[in-house]
């Protein structure tokens, strides 16, 4: 029987929680210490981005979709050029990131164009992926608002899409403990169990 995606990422839900996380944590870290310097933002940054971009790849490869796991990859490269050129302008950094973002909401909603034929309550993934595509088309139109801003619009994104990939990893944990159907599953909805009318 071929795996499904939605088999693959119940699986390993604590992948995508574990993305969630570490995204919570650096928007806290962006949050807690505004007054950051922009080379302690770099290489914030381009850690978060080397984790995000592990956990993509890892993802990608146990529910077999090559284009996720490429997405890890970039996000891999985009990380470490941060972390090993953080002399970089900042407004290369801001490209950089902006570039990661776009690509980023991109896959999210391809994701879960791609699961909603599996399950529902895709639309946090979908929200995940349009809270990074408006980071990076906000940083593309205004590149130019300051270091301070830049943390605070990062950090707002990260806090976004961690929450959301969060929420995700429990609601496709509980499918995949419940032995999930090969049928869409509506997570929105409790219906009877099989044999029971409603």
């Amino acid at each position: 029987m071929p795996l499904t995606m939605l088999s693959a990422v119940s699986r390993n839900w604590w992948v995508l929680a574990l993305r969630g996380v570490v995204a919570v944590l650096f928007a806290i870290c962006a949050f807690i210490w505004p007054g950051l310097t922009l080379g302690v933002l770099v290489l914030l940054w381009g850690a978060f981005a080397v984790v995000d971009g592990l956990a993509a790849i890892a993802s990608g490869i146990s529910g077999r979709w090559w284009a996720h796991a490429a997405f890890g990859v970039l996000g891999i490269a985009a990380g470490l050029i941060a972390l090993f050129r953080p002399g970089i302008t900042a407004f290369a950094l801001l490209m950089v990131i902006a570039a990661w973002a776009i690509v980023r909401g991109a896959f999210e909603i391809a994701a879960a164009i791609r699961l909603r034929k599996e399950l529902t309550g895709e639309w946090l993934l979908i929200l995940a992926g349009i809270a990074s595509i408006g980071l990076g088309v906000l940083m593309v139109l205004f590149p130019g608002p300051g270091a301070l801003a830049l943390v605070w619009l990062i950090g707002l994104q990260a806090l976004i899409a961690g929450l959301l990939l969060i929420a995700l990893a429990f609601r496709v944990r509980r499918i995949g403990s419940e032995g999930g159907p090969p049928y869409r599953i509506d997570l929105g909805e409790s219906s009877p169990g099989p044999g029971v009318s409603a």
